[in-house]
C-alpha cells in the first residue's frame, strides 16, 4: 500500500512538473509561428474594386487600425480588448514599405486575411479578424483598397508598440486559436436573389457579426460560424472605451429576450442608423452599419429569422449619471456620447473634426441630428428624435469646450 501511495505521489509530482514546465515554455515562447504561405495573386486596382473594398474595410478594418493622430490606418493601442487577452496594438497597414504593408505582395495580404499568418510566418493573435469564408471577389476588393490612393492607406512611417498577449492568449493559441486553412475551392459570392443566403454571408462571413454576438470569443468557430457556442445569442462581455463591461445583445428571434418583436423596418433602422425601436441608441462597442444597403440589412433580418432561437436575456449597460455642474456635460453622459468619444472627446471616434467643420452651433446641431445626411457612411447614430430639443444647445457648447481644451490621450 505504501509503495502504491509513493508511486501515486511521484506520478502526481511528475504531472505538476510537466504542467509547470509547459506553462513556463508557453509564457516564454509566446504565440507560435508557422511556415509562411505562398499564394500567387495579382489584383487589378479598379475604381469599382476600390469603392467596394473601402466599404468592407470600413466594416472590418478601420475601427481597429485607424490612428486618430495620423488620420490613417497606421495602428494604435486597442483599449476595448477584453482584458483577459492582454494588451493589443493594431499594426500599421498603410503603404509604407518599411513599417506598413507596402512591400507585401497581394498573395501575402490575402494569405494573412484568410489564415492569420503573416509573410514571415507569425500568427496574428485572436483579436485580428480572419476571413476564411469571405468571397474571393470581396477579398480582392479589400486588397485593391489597400493598394489605392485613398488617404486612409497612404504611407505613414511608424511602427506601433508591440502587443502584449496574456498567458491565456498564448495558451489558447497553442490549443484553440490556430491558423486557418487556405480554401481548397473558390468561394463565390452568394446568390443575390436569395435574401437568406445573402444575410447568412454578411453575418457569418463578411461583416463577422457572429464573432461578437455569440457567447465567447474563445468558443467561436471561424470556419463554421453556425457551430459557435451560443451562435448569435449574445452574452459576450466586451469593454467599452471606458473599460466598462458591455454584454453583446441576443440577436436571435426569441420573442422575449431577442429580436422576436422587432419589425423589419425597426431592425433596418437600428442596424444602419443606430436607433432601436424604443428610440434609444446603440452604444459602443456596437456601432451602426450605414455601409450596408437597405436590401442587405433586410437580407440580414431574413437570415436571423431562420437562426435557432436562444433564450438569453442581456441587460443593457447603465447610463453614466452626472448630476450638477454643466448641463452640456450632463447631456454628454446621459446620451452616452462618452462610450464612443471618451471623456475627452478623443475616444474610438474623434469628435474634434465635427466642431471644426461646423463652426456655428446651428450647423453642429444639424450634424448631430442627422450625421448621415452630411457624411454618408459615418458611424455616428442618427440622434434626431432621441436627444431632447432643449439638450442640443448645451450639448453643442460642451462639445466645443472639449475641442478647445488641450488634447489628452484617449482612455
Amino acid at each position: 500500500m505504501r509503495k502504491a501511495l509513493k508511486l501515486l505521489g511521484l506520478a502526481l509530482l511528475g504531472i505538476v512538473l510537466i504542467a509547470g514546465g509547459a506553462a513556463a515554455y508557453i509564457a516564454a515562447t509566446g504565440i507560435p509561428s508557422y511556415a509562411p504561405g505562398h499564394v500567387k495573386l495579382e489584383v487589378d486596382v479598379t475604381p469599382e474594386r476600390v469603392a467596394r473594398g473601402r466599404r468592407s474595410a470600413q466594416m472590418l478594418c478601420v475601427a481597429c487600425h485607424l490612428d486618430t493622430n495620423t488620420g490613417k490606418l497606421s495602428g494604435h493601442r486597442m483599449p476595448d480588448l477584453p482584458p483577459q487577452f492582454g494588451v493589443a496594438v493594431s499594426a500599421n497597414i498603410t503603404q509604407d514599405k518599411d513599417t506598413g504593408i507596402g512591400a507585401w505582395t497581394d498573395g501575402e495580404i490575402a494569405y494573412l486575411l484568410r489564415t492569420g499568418i503573416t509573410r514571415d510566418g507569425r500568427y496574428t493573435p485572436p483579436w485580428m479578424v480572419k476571413l476564411p469564408n469571405l468571397a474571393d471577389e470581396d477579398l480582392k476588393d479589400i486588397i485593391a483598397f489597400l493598394r489605392s490612393d485613398d488617404p486612409l492607406v497612404q504611407a505613414v512611417k511608424g511602427k506601433p508598440a508591440s502587443s502584449e498577449p496574456s498567458f491565456f492568449t498564448k495558451f489558447l493559441c497553442r490549443v484553440a486559436f490556430k491558423p486557418l486553412p487556405w480554401p481548397a475551392q473558390p468561394i463565390p459570392r452568394p446568390d443575390a436573389n436569395d435574401p437568406v443566403a445573402v444575410g447568412r454571408y454578411l453575418v457569418d462571413a463578411h461583416a463577422q457579426c457572429f464573432a461578437c454576438h455569440s457567447v465567447d470569443f474563445a468558443k467561436n468557430d471561424d470556419l463554421r460560424p453556425e457551430r459557435s457556442a451560443g451562435h448569435l445569442g449574445g452574452g459576450n462581455p466586451m469593454p467599452d472605451m471606458l473599460g466598462r463591461k458591455v454584454v453583446t445583445s441576443n440577436i436571435t428571434f426569441h420573442a422575449e429576450t431577442g429580436l422576436g418583436k422587432w419589425s423589419e423596418d425597426e431592425f433596418v433602422r437600428a442596424l444602419r442608423f443606430g436607433v432601436r425601436p424604443d428610440r434609444s441608441v446603440l452604444v459602443y462597442p456596437m456601432v451602426p452599419y450605414p455601409e450596408l444597403t437597405d436590401g442587405e440589412a433586410r437580407a440580414i433580418y431574413a437570415y436571423l429569422r431562420t437562426v435557432p432561437q436562444i433564450d438569453n436575456a442581456v441587460a443593457r449597460p447603465p447610463v453614466q449619471a452626472v448630476t450638477g455642474g454643466e448641463a452640456g456635460r450632463a447631456a454628454y453622459y446621459r446620451y452616452a456620447c462618452n462610450t464612443c468619444h471618451g471623456d475627452t472627446g478623443l475616444g474610438a471616434f474623434d469628435l474634434r473634426n465635427g466642431a471644426r467643420n461646423y463652426p456655428t452651433d446651428d450647423g453642429l446641431i444639424a450634424y448631430i441630428r442627422h450625421p448621415e445626411q452630411f457624411k454618408p457612411g459615418v458611424k455616428m447614430p442618427t440622434w434626431d428624435g432621441v436627444i431632447a430639443d432643449e439638450d442640443y444647445p448645451p450639448l453643442a457648447a460642451y462639445v466645443r469646450k472639449l475641442c478647445a481644451e488641450p488634447l489628452r490621450p484617449s482612455p
